[in-house]
């Protein structure tokens, strides 16, 4: 079983620049260059998108650094391809990539809004705020057409269920004749991601994502429609955007946004590879100072997935970090992000649609 030796090369309009196997696949194989690759060969890989019947939507976490406890999820992988996403290890589990498959080889839960009701319908449910987005962006590009995230947001509206969603996409427009209602009832809230101000580092990092100053109108179009909206200054990796964080929260409370929040950027797993990939081919000149202070900031580690700092990290620089994004806060007269609290008090368990029909 040899190690495998990835082949390296920016893939336009893509994050990763490699596809390393997942780790739990059995098969390795080793990339060998012959000298017969062209140049413009493999540039633009094509998105795939799979069905999936999933038989459960609603995932549940206990963790303690996470502002809710149930979630669901219309697509395994993301279009937006952002480097730093801590979700790509995830597509291990269906013994793909965490490179290039991620943001290439996606799923869409094609029954989500069939099993989902019948989650909410069960007679144990108990209320509480579902996230959409919690791994996967809700809104990236294939939602235009697949319409799941949609769909979900219908439902929850129907059932006067409470919801927070988690994006960086301007799609979430779309939905507003579904958010505004929701809001007016005390049932959503929207967080806009938001890590730089720079166009052009945001299209290396995120390539598919909407522009920043596309989500701060969005920020701003939300806000004004009456739909309460944060932003989440995430991830926050030193020497590289962690200089417009300041600005990113003075922008967000000009624009509307009731709260801020922010974490730091996070590498399991195979992310270590993929992000030290993406930096020599992007940032070689600082590659091994960024990386330095990622793990000052993780106990000498790449990552330390303790509960208690994964999130936003320790040290020194940390801390640095953690007094800036207050005081910017306070500035600009912002709260905590997952402050807010929903009302559960409203629901009721939506209808099992039934092939035969009412009866009475």
């Amino acid at each position: 079983m040899s190690t495998p030796i990835p082949m390296i090369r920016q893939h336009k309009g893509r994050g990763a620049a490699s596809n390393p196997e997942g780790r739990f696949e059995s098969t390795r194989y080793q990339a060998e260059d012959d000298g017969w690759h062209r140049e413009d060969e493999d540039r633009r890989p094509a998105t795939e998108v799979r069905e999936e019947l999933a038989r459960s939507v609603i995932s549940r976490n206990d963790s303690p650094d996470v502002g809710f406890d149930r979630a669901t999820n219309p697509y395994r992988g993301c279009e937006h391809g952002c480097i730093y996403c801590y979700a790509r290890p995830s597509h291990g589990y269906l013994n793909l990539s965490a490179g290039l498959d991620f943001e290439t080889k996606l799923f869409a839960k094609t029954n989500l809004e069939e099993v989902l009701r019948d989650e909410l319908a069960r007679k144990n449910y108990t209320c509480q705020p579902i996230n959409i987005g919690s791994n996967t962006d809700p809104y990236q590009p294939i939602e235009k057409k697949w319409r799941l995230t949609r769909a979900a947001l219908a439902l929850l509206s129907e059932c006067n269920h409470p919801c927070t969603i988690v994006t960086k996409n301007a799609l979430i427009e779309r939905d507003l004749d579904i958010l505004v209602p929701m809001a007016e009832r005390n049932l959503v809230q929207v967080f806009i991601s938001i890590n730089s101000l720079d166009n052009k580092l945001a299209s290396k990092l995120e390539p598919r994502a909407s522009a920043p100053h596309r989500r701060m109108k969005a920020v701003e179009t939300l806000s004004k429609a009456g739909v309460p909206v944060g932003v989440l200054v995430a991830p926050i990796i030193p020497a590289l955007n962690e200089r417009d964080v300041e600005a990113i929260i003075e922008q967000a409370g000009v624009a509307g946004a009731r709260s801020i929040g922010y974490t730091c950027v996070r590498l399991p797993h195979e992310l270590k590879q993929l992000f030290r990939e993406w930096l020599e081919l992007h940032y070689p000149d600082r590659a091994s100072h960024i990386i330095s202070l990622i793990q000052q900031m993780n106990g000498g580690k790449d990552y330390d997935s303790n509960f208690a700092t994964r999130m936003r990290g320790q040290g020194v620089f940390a801390d640095i970090i953690r007094k800036r994004v207050q005081v910017a806060s306070r500035k600009a007269g912002l709260h905590r992000a997952w402050d807010t609290v929903l009302d559960t008090s409203k629901f009721v368990p939506p209808r099992i649609h039934s092939p035969q029909g009412d009866l009475f």
